[in-house]
């Protein structure tokens, strides 16, 4: 019998917590460290693979879609109503964050040594670009760069225009559509072959972050993640299918239809990893390629609903820990400098806790309170990176009924 990809990473995914946590517990922790950075190289292998395919992917899809349309008036209106449900859901999930937090109560109810002052967390906090450096950010100096260096938003920006005067030049520019249309076949063939390491990637993940951390961390920080990942099925299971039921979208056959790139995701701590598989995916469903073009690559960017719900938890967590009681108005300022502020990092690495280091510094908390967080924080990112996934796939299906382009049932 042949097995599908996804019971491939599953079986993945269950041996390398095994395997790791073998390792854990009969090795040394530095010897441990050494087999897990061994085991991790194929997961790194694989998510750099994928991100070698993404800006093709988006440049071919995205162009061909605009190309069909060829109207910058169209264009414009689609953009406007994606950032608008961005910063929408951007509200929702960073509330999410907050309520549940503030609920549960996680830092005063579980309790550790704290931090010495000055301790190194290995994160620095990131100040916030001026509005003038972001928005010239977003334009590329050059598409080529843009393509080397996978600055997506940058890559939509010229597949954008692109797509418009394909569509503007006529006859001619039909030729190239269809060349461009011949060359996304041969990405996602692309992507098919990639895909075949998957199991392999998810198996070096689980067994490298298993065999640094251990099991028994997931024991010790029981109650925090409880409340975490119980405010990430909220999220999934109230807020986001209340959305669907109002845009009348058929929410547990979209959760079908992407189950298999929400797990490759919480698998690997990646949302980028399935970028290719939810396009698939989405197609499946209903949505236009447009649209899944135009609002995918852009939600990577500025809709990752699990890191900006992570975001504002992580912050009260820590507040809590120290003892810090933060007012309501403080409450909804960082609420307003986190939709900002998280709206410009694309790219960075570990861009969430970068985000939380600038957010205690501006509000004057312990910066090294990060330490608290950041042992059981690869197992966190596995559920807000299915999270952001699951978010994606939801703006593409509102956005694509708000331009009745939702061909489903």
């Amino acid at each position: 019998m042949k097995l599908s990809i996804t019971t491939k990473i599953l079986i993945g995914f269950i041996l390398g917590v095994v395997i790791g946590q073998i390792l854990h517990t009969t090795m040394t922790p530095e010897a441990a460290a050494g087999v897990a950075k061994n085991f991790q190289i194929v997961s790194k292998i694989f998510l750099k693979l994928i991100k070698m395919i993404v800006g093709p992917l988006v440049f071919c899809t995205l162009a061909v879609g605009i190309a069909k349309l060829g109207d910058f008036k169209v264009v414009g209106r689609i953009g406007i109503k994606t950032l608008l449900y961005f910063y929408f859901a951007t509200i929702l999930s960073l509330l999410t964050g907050l309520i549940v937090v503030n609920l549960t109560r996680p830092g005063e109810v579980q309790q550790w040594p704290r931090p010495a002052a000055g301790a190194d967390v290995g994160v620095a906090g990131k100040s916030m670009k001026s509005i003038e450096e972001f928005i010239l950010h977003i334009f590329p100096d050059s598409f080529f760069m843009a393509l080397a260096e996978n600055e997506v938003l940058q890559i939509v920006i010229f597949s954008l225009f692109f797509g418009v005067a394909l569509g503007a030049v006529g006859e001619s520019g039909k030729k190239i559509v269809n060349v461009l249309h011949d060359l996304s076949d041969v990405v996602f063939k692309i992507v098919g072959y990639i895909m075949q390491l998957a199991p392999f990637a998810v198996l070096g993940a689980m067994t490298g972050i298993v065999a640094l951390k251990g099991l028994g961390i997931l024991i010790s920080y029981a109650y925090l993640m409880l409340c975490f990942f119980g405010g990430l099925l909220f999220f999934v299971f109230v807020i986001l299918w209340g959305i669907c039921l109002f845009m009348k979208i058929p929410y547990l056959k979209l959760l079908a239809h992407v189950k298999d790139a929400v797990f490759l995701s919480f698998s690997t701590a990646s949302s980028e990893a399935s970028f290719p598989q939810q396009i698939v995916a989405l197609e499946k469903f209903g949505c236009s390629q447009r649209i899944i073009g135009f609002v995918l690559p852009l939600g990577y960017s500025f809709n990752l609903d699990g890191s900006m719900m992570y975001m504002t938890f992580a912050t009260g967590f820590i507040a809590q820990a120290y003892g810090v009681t933060l007012t309501i108005e403080q409450q909804i300022a960082m609420l307003l400098t986190l939709m900002i502020t998280s709206k410009g990092i694309a790219g960075v690495p570990r861009a969430s806790l970068v985000i939380i280091a600038g957010t205690l510094t501006q509000f004057g908390l312990p910066v090294e309170g990060l330490a608290l967080i950041l042992g059981i924080d690869p197992f966190l990112d596995m559920g807000r990176s299915a999270t952001s996934v699951i978010g994606n796939a939801v703006a593409t299906a509102v956005v694509s009924k708000m331009e009745g382009e939702y061909t489903g049932t």
